[in-house]
């Protein structure tokens, strides 16, 4: 059984679809602290030929607080100016229609909580992708609160039953191999390929939210380019 483990990223890149479409369990990892300028609530697009950043408002909390502690700035409502962006980098898109009420619908959402906001944006893209594997939310999952980095994604992958554990390539330096193997667990990285496709006239620029790879392209080729990676 393979298993995933990741933060909510606000309509992440493609290769974290490729993740949760690679494992049989899916967890987001939503209590553990908010890191500012990441990509929980924010991602790139694409305007002009350039990438550009939307953003979510968060508001201002302590430091220390978790990603299901936040909440987001309700007013105007969230996704108000990123939506307006999206609309005016994207309108002549070959799929910009579909895409754009997708986007609708997930900032439709009104829990204003940062983890569940999220979290309702990635399970809404799973479905339009048609991407079935089950996703989990961390803070629902009984356990010990003692326990972090390595120790508590091995703790994970135990309650799971999971013999198999898959992480981006970003993260190689973090897990040791051996220790996983010790657990009767292997230990993967998940690679994407190297992907283009038409972006207007333009250079492809690369690594843009999923926004862009949906504008592009059909969602019959998206679901093709899932399982362009390869596990290292």
């Amino acid at each position: 059984m393979k298993l995933a483990l990741m933060q909510p990223y606000l309509f992440p890149y493609l290769g974290y679809f490729q993740l949760i479409a690679a494992c049989d369990v899916f967890v987001i990892h939503d209590d553990v602290q908010y890191i500012k300028a990441g990509w929980i609530n924010r991602n790139r697009i694409l305007a002009n030929g350039r990438d550009q950043l939307i953003t979510i408002p968060v508001q201002h909390d302590q430091f220390s607080k978790r990603i299901n502690e936040r909440r987001l700035v309700a007013c105007p409502a969230p996704g108000f100016v990123a939506l307006r962006q999206i609309h005016a980098a994207y309108w002549r898109a070959p799929f910009h229609a579909e895409t754009i009420a997708l986007i609708e619908r997930c900032f439709a959402f009104e829990d204003m909580n940062v983890a569940r906001f999220v979290t309702h944006t990635i399970t809404h893209v799973c479905r339009h992708l048609d991407i079935g594997t089950p996703i989990e939310v961390s803070s629902t999952i009984s356990k010990p609160t003692d326990v972090h980095g390595e120790d508590r994604v091995l703790m994970l992958n135990k309650q799971f039953h999971a013999d198999h554990y898959i992480n981006p390539i970003g993260g190689t330096e973090l897990y040791d191999r051996d220790r996983f193997r010790k657990e009767g667990i292997e230990l993967s990285f998940l690679k994407p390929r190297a992907i283009t496709y038409p972006q207007f006239d333009h250079p492809f620029v690369p690594f843009l939210s999923i926004i862009d790879v949906l504008m592009f392209n059909s969602i019959d080729a998206t679901r093709r380019l899932l399982t362009e990676y390869d596990l290292v």
